[in-house]
């Protein structure tokens, strides 16, 4: 057991209530202090957990028995049972408490540690260049990390706003994401909606207004929810390009100009 304010109230407030309860029983008569006493290692169980619980149980039965024998208003052997039955309520409180707040310790950290996992994974799934959507039961995007951001340019505030999937696809065509005509949108994203529905994993090629080809795949998830991964396939370095400037012809097909820039930096 440390020793912290919290370890030592509930043994301290124990003592102290016993230590005023038989002072002024001298003076005036007083009821039992033996419900107190239980609330009191209830109190402690629940700040500092089993240990302290325990002594709050053992001084409490002890202070118990010392009112009780200077009480002259209760016979000796009522006084025993009284000290008995205070026993075991004090001790199995104690026991309950205790055993409740390492349970409830436990439970939060655990949960802390399912945090700092899904931190992790969420920092280190904005690192790749596949754009990954997950979508719970209803179809809404719980996580869109930044890839998918970055291709069909979707801003912070609406990415972290939770949208329903249907709202990223017209959020995509009124940008102007998509390589299509406008009168073939409509069917493209209703066809889109209804493999997230089925959970189909046919993958399938979608080409974007800037050049690039992204291959779309749905994963159906164990709780009903979806994970759709847009990998970059784009054929980046064309049949009549020159193989010893296949990084030159790379950079500039990227959108985001990073690789030019490696590029350059290379060449210099």
């Amino acid at each position: 057991m440390r020793f912290g304010w919290r370890a030592i109230s509930g043994p301290m407030l124990t003592v102290a209530i016993t230590l005023l309860a038989i002072l002024l029983d001298r003076s005036v008569h007083i009821p039992s202090p033996a419900p107190l006493f239980v609330c009191i290692v209830a109190l402690a169980g629940a700040l500092a957990g089993f240990a302290s619980a325990m002594t709050s149980a053992a001084l409490a039965v002890g202070g118990a028995a010392l009112f009780f024998a200077g009480h002259r208003a209760v016979p000796l052997h009522a006084s025993a049972d009284l000290v008995g039955l205070l026993a075991v309520t004090a001790f199995g409180t104690a026991g309950i408490t205790g055993l409740m707040r390492e349970r409830l310790l436990a439970a939060f950290a655990t949960e802390r540690q399912s945090h700092a996992t899904a931190a992790r994974l969420s920092a280190a799934l904005d690192q790749v260049d596949i754009g990954i959507v997950l979508l719970d039961t209803e179809t809404r995007a719980e996580f869109i990390n930044r890839a998918f951001r970055d291709y069909f340019a979707v801003p912070d505030d609406i990415a972290d706003g939770k949208p329903p999937f249907i709202a990223l696809m017209y959020h995509s065509r009124d940008t102007g994401a998509f390589e299509l005509p406008e009168d073939e949108l409509s069917t493209f994203i209703a066809q889109r909606m209804e493999m997230v529905r089925i959970g189909d994993a046919t993958p399938i090629n979608i080409k974007l207004r800037n050049g690039e080809v992204l291959r779309f795949v749905c994963a159906a998830l164990p709780d009903g929810g979806r994970m759709l991964s847009y990998t970059p396939v784009t054929d980046l370095v064309r049949h009549t390009d020159a193989p010893a400037r296949a990084d030159y012809y790379r950079s500039l097909r990227d959108p985001q100009n990073r690789k030019l820039i490696r590029y350059l930096r290379v060449a210099e």
